[in-house]
């Protein structure tokens, strides 16, 4: 067994650990499949047994494997953590500042916002992950997560919060066509499919409505808000009115849903709060939270 095991390597083996497939592992890394698993190969060799066992639709850990993966998480945490004392060094606000959010936030309000970025910080560079699935802030998938609940994680610092009244929307042509007073069970729904028919959303609507079943679903939230505004049906939305709301075009129907609100989290890890160039698009993603208070 090889003791010089390179942590270039063994980042390659934590993506295929965590992702549970080489193919998932390839597109996190910007890897080619066949380069990943020549790799993945050789780290093998070296250490002079099989880490994962290769199935149909994926890949396993060994036994092997499972002991190794604390340790290159723990390693994981520790380069990030070196990176950000080495950032911090420099107090210029440059370089590449990650932010992860739901599909519908990095649309509506992240790529708008980059713009005014640019222009004040133009040696900044955003990365915006649009992602219903939590990256880990810990080992530096990401900078900033823009999330719907608070984090568990003590290491996480919630730096703004922002609450809003969720209401039912639709197209004003799809309004016309219902009763003055529509009940929730006479609307033609528009919700998530797998494999995010669990969330929230479809949970209360499933409370409320008996056999409950959309008339249009779709895992991306952007597509949903495309059927809603052709007309498909209605959706639950966030009231939250800026200059670049995916609301404008639609309506709100006079649907009560008990004063239900949702919540968007500004996370950030403690440890990288105040690097120059994380604290200069925290800046603007709060400028962009009051903008919103504000309309409310």
């Amino acid at each position: 067994m090889n003791s010089q095991l390179a942590w270039d390597d063994l980042r390659l083996f934590l993506a295929v650990a965590e992702n549970g497939s080489l193919s998932a592992a390839a597109r996190q890394l910007r890897l080619g499949q066949p380069t990943l698993s020549r790799r993945i190969g050789e780290l093998e060799a070296a250490v002079g047994e099989t880490l994962f066992v290769r199935e149909n639709h994926g890949t396993r850990l060994t036994p092997l494997g499972e002991k190794l993966l604390p340790a290159v998480q723990q390693m994981a945490e520790w380069a990030r953590a070196a990176e950000a004392v080495l950032e911090q060094d420099g107090r210029r606000p440059e370089g590449r500042v990650r932010v992860t959010a739901p599909p519908g936030i990095a649309f509506e309000f992240l790529a708008p916002l980059a713009a005014e970025i640019r222009q004040t910080h133009p040696r900044l560079q955003l990365d915006v992950l649009s992602s219903i699935d939590m990256l880990n802030l810990s080992r530096g998938e990401a900078d900033i997560a823009l999330r719907s609940l608070r984090p568990q994680d003590p290491d996480l610092v919630v730096v703004d919060l922002l609450r809003v009244p969720m209401r039912v929307y639709a197209s004003a042509a799809y309004a016309a066509r219902l009763p003055a007073q529509p009940r929730v069970e006479q609307l033609d729904w528009i919700a998530f499919a797998a494999p995010y028919a669990d969330l929230s959303v479809n949970r209360e609507l499933a409370r409320r409505i008996p056999d409950f079943r959309p008339v249009f679903a779709s895992d991306d939230f952007n597509v949903q808000v495309a059927a809603c505004k052709a007309g498909v049906g209605a959706m639950v939305l966030a009231h939250a009115p800026h200059p670049h709301s995916v609301l404008q075009g639609l309506v709100a129907l006079p649907i009560d849903l008990g004063g239900a609100e949702g919540e968007l989290v500004l996370v950030c890890h403690k440890r990288h709060r105040h690097l120059p160039k994380v604290e200069a698009v925290l800046t603007h993603l709060q400028r962009g939270f009051a903008a919103v208070r504000a309309a409310l």
